[in-house]
């Protein structure tokens, strides 16, 4: 019985063993064996065309205006804050004045001595008046101690005035240029400036401090850039339709105004200004600096026989399609999106064409 067994045993282990092998092999050449392909097929359709170049930007006021201080000194009180609205001669700031102590003095020196001569004239002409009144002296005289005696409250008035100019930055009436007004109407962008700020007049010489910065906010463009290789496809007139980043669900509508005729090199390429007008709707605040992306059209055909760039088959000057019954078709094509191109001869809507 043992040396059965002792028989039995390495037999049974060797068709085990070989049973093994043969399932790996069978399992190794059914991995190995490819899945056939599946021809991807589509046919052409009826669907609009539309060529157009993008242009980057932001949408701006067509008119932002810089309120500026007529004086310098210190800014008193405010009386604005961003996105008020303002109109024509409304109020921003009041100014402080700080004079110069060598201006004050010097003007108040001015003051004095025009008050000292308009003194001396009066009493002059007032005793030149008893003289004319006892007869010691003639009109003639008295005329010449008016002249002197109003030239001298001339000046005197005039040094007065140029004191409180010094000391105020004003010297009476209604135009007090110690207060920033508005010179246009819209609403108030931003505000440079706190209390106690230090600000410089504007003049000739300088350009003076910003107190704020006021808009009309009906009235937007959208300011952008375009590449050279693009300039020359578009023309004043054009329509362009905008996308807002601050407004993902609004698409703004727009018409091409201005074409800069002189380039900019920015990062190496040469880009062109552009403006267009812009008529947001009633119900949209569009903040003025936002970015915007420039859809322009630049060529259209609507519902025209159309298909899929990927289905196109090139060979050297040929363009043509595989069609499933394993034909070739030449194609005229005409306007392409980038991803659908229009045939406008040698495909029907019913010819089932094979992807490559």
């Amino acid at each position: 019985m043992s040396r059965w067994l002792r028989t039995l045993v390495p037999l049974l282990v060797g068709v085990v063993a070989l049973g093994g092998f043969a399932l790996t092999l069978a399992f190794l050449v059914w991995r190995s064996q490819e899945e056939p392909e599946v021809a991807e097929t589509l046919s052409a359709s009826h669907a609009d065309i539309v060529v157009k170049t993008v242009a980057t930007g932001a949408i701006v006021p067509r008119n932002e205006v810089g309120v500026k201080s007529r004086v310098s000194g210190v800014v008193d009180e405010l009386f604005v804050e961003p996105g008020h609205l303002v109109a024509a001669g409304d109020r921003i700031a009041t100014i402080r004045i700080l004079p110069d102590a060598a201006t004050l003095n010097s003007a108040q020196s001015q003051a004095q001595s025009a008050g000292i001569t308009l003194a001396d004239a009066r009493a002059e002409r007032d005793r030149v008046q008893q003289l004319v009144g006892a007869g010691a002296a003639s009109a003639r005289e008295l005329q010449r101690a008016q002249t002197a005696y109003d030239l001298a409250a001339q000046d005197a008035a005039a040094a007065r005035r140029n004191l409180q100019i010094v000391r105020e930055g004003a010297a009476g009436g209604t135009d007090v240029s110690t207060e920033v007004r508005s010179p246009v109407g819209g609403m108030v962008l931003s505000v440079d400036v706190k209390v106690g700020y230090s600000v410089i007049e504007s003049n000739t010489f300088n350009e003076g401090t910003t107190v704020a910065y006021v808009a009309d906010m009906d009235d937007l463009v959208f300011e952008g850039f375009l590449d050279e290789s693009e300039v020359g496809r578009v023309r004043e007139g054009l329509d362009l339709g905008l996308t807002v980043g601050a407004l993902q669900d609004e698409r703004l509508q727009g018409v091409l105004e201005y074409i800069s005729p002189k380039g900019i090199e920015q990062d190496g390429a040469v880009q062109f200004e552009i403006r267009a007008a812009i008529t947001p709707p009633d119900d949209v605040f569009v903040r003025a600096g936002s970015s915007a992306n420039a859809d322009i059209v630049l060529d259209r055909a609507e519902e025209v026989l159309s298909i899929d760039e990927r289905a196109l088959r090139f060979e050297g000057e040929r363009t043509y399609v595989l069609l499933a019954d394993g034909t070739e078709r030449d194609l005229d094509l005409g306007l392409s999106d980038g991803i659908r191109i229009q045939v406008k001869a040698g495909l029907t809507m019913t010819d089932e064409v094979v992807v490559p």
